[in-house]
């Protein structure tokens, strides 16, 4: 009841709200420190690696204690990511009871508290994100998300997470009730009888698969909050701190794909009950994976690592459980909508790249020498002084061509000077695009970079333009030597996009703000008479009104993306 009124509480703003009327506690001094250490779990993290420092020192390693340690440091691992992460935590799959019960069992042999515990701060984690509301929020750096907010008491209380499924399952709550016992005998008993019965070897058992296990596994979880948000890269999403990269799925039993896990939680599944087959299984199904080759996952995938090569043994063997009908429903987050992702942030990287590339001036942009609309005469007339060109409505200055000693330098033209010189105050379309040389992208590109005006009428808007499906159908060139450029209304169909637009920017990433910034400069450029229009293009629709006004008209611009 308490829970469920907590939840219905949660206003919308509920991030915002609750650090604007929660009193944060004090910062931590040297002389308040022994008043803010959580001292139950500064016993199990210090402990620990002094037993095995002086354990390792007096009790010798014997090679069949030393493989029982690496099987029950994954056996009590996965009871982690496979119990308490994928399955409670994201509900990424369900579990037989013979299955949440054995998982149950080794996560507790990982003392990293009960199943209710770890799950309620886990899913607050995914909530507030990098937030001062997430238990272990990477923005405080990396040793508070890995070890320091285990330490000390938080100075927030955490953020409000739902956690009445967990109530309701039978296992939590048993767990929780025998946490203590289970701990103590999972986590140092069992491991200990193991060694002594299978090869008479108490101390190794309890020293390197008790003491020096629950070392590794810890820092092994610990690392997904902090190495995991800090070494990598993020394909899916740069939103928060979350990263993938293989190294942390090394070191964390294949947690280490944490951006895509955190773009829609991902879950795990169980472990094989017979501990004696762990290896065989995990190879067998790594086998099955190559070839099924299964693909991606999100918070509420049950896969952390999208790739069947890319590490990640919880994944394996929830699958491998499945086969057994031990856990069902395994649960994957659409392809298309994870391929979605891994696009965004691909085009997000172009993007980055692209805005350090000089382009061509922007056309239409009167006031600058740039792309100013010119009249046949004033094409004619400065070509004169300078060597200028037509080619496709543009006016290009080709100096370039025929000055090597310009600042910056320049080049010679390939084809020679006499090409350019013949063409100098006319229009050279044909020859550029074939009739003399079918010139390169590269040619076009660096050409573009030369212009300085647009022909009047030679240029007609591209938004008005309809492209042909095949390019041998495109006419000649929409200008001639002889007399001025023009585009008559019925022509219009046989503009050549592609001579219009340099290679390099016929796949320019944009976004809607570059759209509506262009449109609206279009439409505040034309006559201010009263008039409407709306204008479509690739989902965006941008809308000019008229509205009167005391004072005269104001145009008003609406745009929404549809």
């Amino acid at each position: 009841m308490r829970a469920s009124k907590e939840m219905s509480e949660v206003p919308d703003n509920y991030v915002s709200y609750t650090l604007k009327n929660t009193k944060p506690l004090p910062p931590i001094t040297l002389r308040t420190l022994h008043k803010e250490l959580e001292y139950v779990s500064l016993v199990a993290i210090i402990v620990p690696p002094i037993v095995s420092l002086i354990g390792a020192y007096y009790v010798p390693l014997q090679r069949k204690t030393a493989i029982w340690s690496i099987i029950y440091y994954f056996c009590t691992g996965l009871g982690i990511t496979a119990g308490y992460h994928r399955l409670w935590s994201h509900r990424c799959y369900n579990a037989s009871s013979p299955l949440r019960l054995i998982l149950a069992i080794l996560g507790a042999g990982a003392v990293q508290g009960s199943i209710k515990w770890w799950s309620r701060g886990h899913r607050s984690h995914h909530r507030y994100t990098d937030t001062p509301l997430d238990p272990y929020n990477a923005s405080e750096g990396f040793w508070w998300s890995h070890i320091g907010w285990i330490l000390v008491k938080p100075r927030i209380r955490q953020g409000v997470a739902d956690v009445r499924d967990l109530k309701k399952d039978w296992v939590v709550r048993w767990q929780h009730s025998n946490f203590v016992s289970l701990l103590l005998t999972m986590a140092f008993l069992f491991p200990t009888v193991v060694a002594w019965i299978g090869w008479g070897d108490a101390m190794g058992g309890l020293v390197y698969a008790g003491f020096l296990r629950l070392v590794f596994v810890h820092h092994s979880t610990f690392c997904v909050n902090s190495l995991a948000h800090w070494l990598g890269e993020t394909p899916f999403d740069d939103k928060h701190t979350p990263k993938d990269h293989m190294i942390t799925a090394f070191v964390t039993v294949g947690e280490g794909y944490h951006n895509f896990h955190h773009q829609v939680g991902l879950d795990s599944a169980p472990l094989s009950p017979v501990l004696t087959s762990i290896l065989l299984l995990f190879f067998l199904l790594l086998f099955l994976h190559f070839f099924l080759n299964r693909t991606k996952q999100f918070p509420t995938d049950y896969r952390n690592a999208i790739k069947w090569y890319q590490y990640d043994p919880t994944k394996w063997f929830i699958y491998l459980c499945s086969l057994f009908r031990l856990a069902s429903n395994l649960r994957t987050f659409p392809s298309n909508e994870i391929k979605k992702g891994i696009l965004t942030m691909q085009m997000k990287k172009l993007r980055e790249v692209q805005s350090g590339i000089e382009w061509p001036a922007e056309i239409n942009r009167g006031g600058d020498e740039a792309n100013e609309i010119w009249s046949w005469e004033k094409f004619q007339s400065t070509s004169l002084t300078r060597p200028l060109i037509l080619i496709s409505g543009y006016i290009h200055d080709v100096s370039f061509f025929l000055n090597t000693n310009l600042p910056g330098g320049g080049m010679d033209h390939p084809g020679g000077q006499h090409l350019i010189n013949k063409f100098i105050g006319k229009d050279a379309t044909t020859a550029f695009f074939g009739g003399v040389y079918e010139h390169s992208n590269a040619a076009h590109n660096l050409l573009a970079m030369k212009r300085v005006a647009i022909l009047q009428g030679g240029h007609p808007h591209a938004l008005d333009m309809k492209i042909r499906s095949k390019p041998s159908d495109l006419s000649t060139p929409t200008t001639s030597p002889e007399s001025p450029a023009s585009v008559p209304d019925d022509n219009i169909n046989d503009i050549d996009m592609n001579r219009l637009i340099p290679p390099s920017q016929r796949l320019k990433i944009v976004d809607y703000s570059d759209f509506a910034a262009s449109l609206l400069h279009s439409q505040r450029s034309q006559s201010s008479s009263s008039w409407a229009k709306l204008v479509t293009l690739s989902g965006l629709h941008l809308q000019e009104k008229e509205k009167e006004q005391e004072d005269g008209t104001r145009r008003v611009w609406q745009y929404d993306c549809g």
